[in-house]
């Protein structure tokens, strides 16, 4: 629904090996919504990110996060040994989604003829399509990606904005962390080097 709430922040600190990354943060995400994260580096992109998976505690403050959602980080979270199918198959049971969701997002990524391949044999792009399938393929609301263009050439630059888009036209919104432009249209962005400790 438009408009609905998918996560909140309210005054939300976090701190990582003892130093202050950010404070006083109070933010939303709506559905149909893209809030771009930016900044330089070790300002706390990704801790925000984790943050918002529920993978990291603030430091203080609140996140309300009604739904679930799904998690692109730096790690691939695929079985190296399995075919790619099948290590996507296995993230779909987990999510309780329909295998059908798993062949619709390979497609979205130009992934189907890598579908025998292990995963341990795709190159670093190819990976980086895979973990945008998983995240696709899981049929949650809320997607929250870190870097996720790290790797990627144009064409799948491409792929990654579209699925964006369809993503929030269904209803979905995009919590990213980037150095790039994603082509996400009508995007909010923070810079979080405002709210950074480093500049207190």
């Amino acid at each position: 629904m438009a408009g609905e709430e998918l996560i909140r922040f309210n005054d939300v600190a976090c701190m990582r090996g003892g130093r202050l990354l950010f404070e006083g943060l109070c933010l939303s995400v709506c559905a149909g919504e893209a809030l771009v994260l930016t900044g330089p580096n070790g300002i706390g992109k990704s801790s925000l990110i984790r943050i918002a998976a529920g993978l990291l505690p603030p430091a203080a403050g609140k996140v309300f996060r009604p739904q679930s959602a799904a998690l692109l980080g730096h790690d691939l979270a695929l079985d190296e040994a399995m075919p790619l199918a099948a290590a996507l198959r296995f993230w779909a049971r987990l999510d309780g989604v329909e295998e059908a969701a798993v062949e619709r997002a390979m497609q979205a990524y130009a992934l189907t003829q890598l579908a025998p391949a292990p995963v341990r044999y795709l190159s670093s792009g190819q990976r980086r399509r895979a973990g945008l399938a998983r995240v696709v393929a899981s049929g949650a609301r809320l997607w929250l990606l870190d870097e996720p263009g790290v790797g990627l050439d144009d064409a799948s630059l491409a792929l990654l904005a579209a699925a964006m888009a369809d993503h929030r036209a269904a209803g979905g919104a995009v919590l990213a962390a980037t150095h790039m432009d994603l082509g996400l249209e009508a995007s909010r962005l923070l810079d979080l080097g405002r709210l950074s400790g480093q500049n207190r």
